[in-house]
């Protein structure tokens, strides 16, 4: 993203006049201009190709082109070279081009978008490009804000307005801005026009949730805060209209301020083939090199004795600057060893694979009508090679959708369900919902399973009343009637809008709220409260008070929160209570449910009076207010009477549980990183099977010092070795950690997991306490951390890619979680509740947690294994191709002589080698997909590196030398003595070409058709085309009609049909063919049969089972589930209570499992990553796999 001003230095603080454009104009404010596209139509092809031109490998053939243009060194035309490069330079530049016009393409629409503009006194249509700092603009319902405004005056009572800012924070519910009281009267243009207040603020920032400014108007001066901001990304709701003054416009914006630059994101596999090609072009310069040093030498010895009829050429006065000269033409000869359709090829095989990502049927959501989208197209293959998963919770594992649960009532627990004979009824057995006819404005969708709390509301039992009496007036939730009885509550948390949805089922309904009353439904009877207060939810707080005067004049303060804050806060005379409600608590909590406690306090009217108004003169004070309320808060918060207890569960996705156990089994890492509480956290790692019963020990460091978490840290590894070591009979572990972390603990026996909270790991992720954390937390089947800020989320990503070797992904739905996906080396966005920004800093996204298990099993895998088949593939055709020039060079006098003709040379890898390497690249697989689901185990050779590394780069590089070598000898000998028909010399230059071309063509088509696993008929109509197409080729060029038209050009008319009318020539091509690949066809069965891989046994368990009819496995489902502790502390936000209480006539609007968790066992592939992992360590792990032993 590019400013469309010109760079400015920072700035110190804004001033912003209303109304005053060539004021603001002399501060070079940006404008309101968005641009994020690179080129236009002058710049595009000068920077592309410059662009294009960084890459080393363009700039390569650049320098190969430039050399064959000069005529001493040059034994190949120029059109070998620069026809290839043509083509990639130009599918490169079409496709940046595409993507910059749709960058245009959104710019333009963002830009153009038409906004209402107060100028000279009247409101004039501009685009928003148009914008300018110091404006008043007009917004109307239901539109985008334009640019960062400071609220002037709405159409609702006293500048109050509601908007949206789900593409902002990823926050779905509505929320409440309020302009000054100063500036709510001014509701006509007229007086907008006259107004010049002056706005002197904060510079530009990302901070969305604070803002700092003062505004000086009329020898006054008139704090702002973020409540009277209206920022960008923002849509105006349920409010006809409201003014706003420009304060940060176009990229100053805090919405572009959080964008960010992405990172560019490139493979292991990319990285890896930098490297390779360096060292293949250091083997060019070799070959060179010798080839150079053979061609003095012979020039010496031998040639000097031919300068009669074989002179050297103009210019070439010795025998070394002929080596000289040697040298480049055989860099431009051999070039071909990395040819540039390499990386063409590279970007189509991508390109597949993320439309076999976009078309999967099985990733798409009926439901949302949401496919999976692959939205890059360069990390398909790092899919399949992922160890460490990084998500989020709320909205990535749950479904963000609250349903009441279960409660305690004075010491009395309701909601578990039960049977006819009143005994506790297990899974499944689930009688009919409670009936709730009996009250016509009861929400349809909501259901309650246990009859008894009913029961005590209809027997009119006081403390059920009171229960549920206080769940509908100690809120925040906005109430809408659309029709008579149809409510509709808008809450700001869904926690908020379960109870209240709660209280109206059972009779106490929540029908509407003034400034300073709130009426309640209670049994069919309409009461209205006076609302005297309301002391608003914060994090430190962590709960929300309302003190109401009933109509009997009874002033009542009802409270509720974190049970962690509230318990303290009660009067002594609870205690027995207390600890009833404590134990219902920890079974809540047990069950992994949201709890929150309730209490109410009875206030005298004179202390009333008092509070209020000491309250009233903080709330005016100058500095410091926020810890004056605070005190008063914590004041009248105290000897509180204990109600009883609420508990709300967060459903898990669809195949959350399932997905992660088979992603554990595939041997992948699973963190949580959420900002909810450590019980909320705890319980969900439960319902997720993260975390088991049957785990070793889970480790939780809670410490808020440095040496506090330190020592925690030392304790949990000191368990985990002290455990190994008694499970593998005191063996001692000595070993050294590697420089990497990898250190024994990571192969002890025995499963852990730890759990850290926020400011703890604001410790542990210090640069001298990082290594500590990492090893500890790597030693660990399942890390979860809480209460992490999402710069935190990132930390963690980066110290995992900073320290280990693995691939990463993050996934996540919410603003929240921008950062730590863009850190990843694959960002994954959920498109769910909380808006679209994770999507669209992501790499990949779907709408579902459980769509992550085919995305890497399936798609991931596949795409790895492919891209590994295709570059051995690749590499080997080509050594076989190239090093057939340097065996020639010791025959021909070194003179730079190629075997093949020029235009063989140039076709082998466009026309007669590409398209059957393209077909293998995007379509192979080696098991199918549901074998890859079926079988983990089969993802860990991508996480290992095992298909495509050094160690593999050389043996295809030997397979291609060894080929190269039978290609030129086995017809070089034949050629020596053979004969044609006629009895004529067989050994000519171009039958020996001709010969040598079709053998090659051949053995490399044969060899493709081996490593081919997957057949389908494009593969082979690619094969046996190219094959067709080159003998087609070929007889076309050695043809009559092609010498008549290009007499220069194509000389040897004939050649090939005269040379391959003799059987000798046959034979030689069905020797060297078979001499090929005999020894790679013995090897691949012995391999087969001594050492299968684990795809090898799987296919032959398919091959054995293929007549019956395939069996589907089954999860056997029972057991816990999942929720969480005090929710709603964290769920809840600060600010919406005062507003409330603002004394403003508010108008009346809607604001806005299985038990699916087996142990991993130890696979075939266990050594290797032991070797891996453990360098130089020894874990005593038990072994017991033998390699053709299926492990799942």
């Amino acid at each position: 993203m590019e400013r469309c001003a010109a760079h400015r230095a920072p700035e110190d603080e804004r001033r912003v006049r209303a109304n005053a454009r060539e004021y603001n104009e002399k501060f070079q404010y940006a404008s309101n201009c968005i641009k994020t596209s690179k080129y236009n139509i002058v710049t595009f092809l000068p920077v592309n190709l410059f662009e294009q031109f960084q890459e080393v490998a363009n700039t390569y053939f650049l320098f190969l082109l430039i050399l064959q243009l000069i005529p001493q060194i040059s034994s190949l035309s120029w059109f070998t070279t620069i026809v290839p490069l043509v083509l990639v330079l130009t599918i490169t530049a079409v496709k940046d081009a595409t993507d910059d016009y749709f960058r245009h393409k959104s710019d333009n629409q963002v830009n153009n978008r038409q906004s209402q503009v107060l100028i000279g006194g009247v409101l004039r249509q501009e685009q928003w490009m148009n914008v300018r700092v110091g404006d008043i603009i007009k917004l109307e319902n239901n539109q985008f804000v334009a640019a960062d405004l400071l609220l002037l005056s709405s159409s609702e009572p006293h500048g109050l307005c509601y908007i949206e800012t789900a593409e902002l924070d990823g926050e779905t519910n509505m929320k409440v801005r309020q302009a000054i009281p100063v500036t709510a009267e001014l509701g006509d243009t007229s007086q907008l026009a006259r107004f010049d207040g002056e706005v002197i603020c904060e510079p530009p920032n990302n901070k969305l949730d604070k803002f700092g400014g003062t505004l000086y108007w009329k020898e006054s001066k008139y704090p702002l805060s973020n409540q009277n901001m209206l920022l960008r990304g923002c849509v105006l709701r349920n409010t006809e209209w409201c003014f706003g003054l420009v304060i940060f416009a176009g990229p100053d914006t805090k919405l572009m301020q959080n964008s960010g630059r992405t990172k560019f994101k490139r493979t292991s596999i990319d990285r890896l083939m930098n490297t390779l090609v360096l060292w293949i072009f250091g083997f060019l310069v070799c070959m060179g090199v010798i080839l150079a040093i053979g061609n003095a030498i012979w020039e010496h010895e031998v040639g000097v004795c031919f300068q009669i009829y074989l002179p050297w050429d103009e210019g070439v006065h010795s025998a070394f600057f002929s080596g000289f000269l040697s040298f480049w033409s055989y860099i431009i000869i051999l070039n071909t060893v990395v040819p540039i359709s390499l990386y063409v090829s590279v970007e189509v095989i991508r390109l597949g694979h993320s439309y076999f990502i976009n078309w999967d049927k099985k990733m798409y959501c009926a439901k949302r009508r949401t496919p999976a989208e692959a939205r890059t197209t360069t990390l398909n293959e790092e899919l399949g090679q992922v160890e460490y998963i990084f998500s989020d919770k709320t909205g990535t594992l749950t479904q963000n959708i609250m349903v009441f649960s279960k409660c305690s009532v004075n010491g009395h627990s309701y909601g578990d369900v039960q049977d006819i004979l009143g005994h506790k009824a297990e899974l499944g057995e689930r009688p009919e919902p409670v009936d709730f006819s009996f009250n016509p404005l009861a929400d349809p969708r909501f259901q309650f399973w246990d009859p008894s709390l009913l029961e005590a509301v209809k027997l009119g039992d006081l403390h059920v009343h009171e229960f549920f009496r206080l769940l509908s007036l100690c809120h925040t939730v906005m109430s809408e009637e659309k029709s008579e009885g149809e409510l509709l509550y808008k809450a700001q948390s869904p926690d908020e809008g379960a109870l209240v949805t709660a209280a109206r089922n059972f009779g106490f309904v929540f029908r509407s709220r003034t400034p300073k009353t709130i009426t309640v439904h209670e049994l069919g009877q309409a009461i209205t409260y006076q609302l005297l207060a309301i002391l608003d939810f914060n994090n430190i707080r962590k709960r929300m008070s309302v003190i109401i005067r009933s109509p009997e004049g009874k002033i009542r303060l009802y409270c509720k929160g974190a049970d962690t804050i509230l318990l303290e806060r009660l009067h002594p005379i609870n205690q027995d209570l207390t600890s009833i409600t404590t134990d219902h608590l920890n079974e809540y909590a047990g069950e992994g449910l949201r709890t929150l406690v309730l209490a109410y306090r009875d206030l005298e009217e004179s202390y009333y009076r008092d509070w209020s108004e000491r309250l009233h003169r903080a709330g005016c004070a100058p500095e410091a207010r926020e810890d004056h309320l605070a005190r008063l808060y914590d004041e009248v918060e105290h000897d509180m009477m204990l109600l009883g207890a609420t508990a709300i569960e967060d459903k898990l996705q669809q195949g959350v549980p399932e997905t992660i156990a088979i992603l554990t089994l595939a041997n992948i890492k699973i963190w949580v990183l959420t900002g909810d509480k450590q019980e909320t956290a705890v319980n969900i790692g439960y319902s997720c099977k993260m975390l088991t019963d049957d785990m070793t020990e889970v480790f939780v460091v809670t410490g808020h010092t440095v040496l506090e978490v330190r020592e925690e840290l030392r304790k949990a590894r000191e368990k985990m070795m002290d455990a190994s070591r008694s499970m593998c009979n005191g063996f001692s572990y000595q070993e050294k950690l590697s420089s990497k972390l990898t250190s024994v603990l990571e192969a002890i026996a025995g499963e852990y997991a730890l759990v850290i909270n926020g400011h703890s790991l604001a410790h542990a992720l210090e640069a001298d306490m990082e290594a500590e954390f990492l090893e500890t937390a790597c030693a660990c089947k399942a890390v979860i951390c809480c209460r992490v800020t999402p710069l935190q989320k990132a930390q963690v990503v980066e110290l995992v890619k900073k320290y280990k070797k693995a691939v990463t992904l993050a996934i996540g739905d919410g603003a929240n979680d921008v950062s730590m996906i863009k850190t990843a080396h694959i960002g994954v966005g959920i498109s769910g509740q909380e808006g679209i920004q994770a999507v669209l800093a992501s790499d990949y996204s779907f709408s579902q947690f459980k769509f992550l298990q085919r995305l890497l099993l399936v798609h991931g895998r596949w795409s790895y294994l492919r891209m590994c088949k295709f570059l051995c593939y690749f590499f080997y055709k080509n050594f076989a191709f190239t090093m057939v020039h340097f065996w020639f060079g010791f025959f021909c006098g070194f003179s730079a002589q190629t075997v093949y003709d020029q235009y063989f040379i140039t076709l082998y890898n466009i026309v007669y080698t590409s398209l059957p390497v393209l077909a293998m690249g995007v379509f192979d697989q080696d098991v199918p997909e549901q074998r890859s689901m079926e079988y983990p185990k089969l993802y860990e050779p991508g996480q290992l590196n095992l298909l495509f590394n050094k160690r593999e780069f050389f043996i295809c590089i030997a397979q291609g030398i060894y080929t190269s070598i039978l290609m030129f000898f086995i017809p070089y000998g034949v050629f020596a003595d053979a004969t044609r028909d006629d009895g004529a010399q067989l050994a000519d230059y171009q039958s020996f070409a001709v010969t040598v071309a079709t053998s090659l063509v051949i053995v490399v088509s044969v060899q493709i058709g081996l490593d081919t696993g997957f057949w389908t008929a494009i593969n082979h109509f690619f094969i046996w085309g190219s094959l067709a197409a080159y003998f087609a080729i070929l007889f076309t060029m050695h043809s009559d009609g092609l010498f008549l038209m290009f007499p220069n050009q194509f000389r040897f008319v004939g050649n090939a049909q005269n040379t391959l009318a003799q059987p000798t020539v046959w034979l030689t091509i069905a020797l060297t063919t078979v001499v090929c690949i005999v020894p790679v066809v013995a090897f691949r069965f012995l391999k087969l049969d001594l050492k299968p891989e684990l795809s090898d046994t799987v296919r032959y368990t398919q091959l054995v089972r293929k007549k019956q009819k395939t069996q589907h496995r089954c999860m056997r489902h029972a057991g816990r589930v999942g929720s969480r502790r005090s929710g709603y502390a964290f769920s809840h936000q600060e600010g919406f209570g005062e507003l409330i209480m603002s004394g403003k006539n508010m108008r009346l609007s809607s604001l806005a499992l299985s038990s699916f968790a087996p142990r991993p066992s130890t696979s075939w592939i266990e050594t290797l990553r032991k070797k891996k992992g453990c360098e130089g360590s020894s874990a005593g792990s038990p072994s017991g796999a033998a390699d053709k032993t299926l492990k799942v």
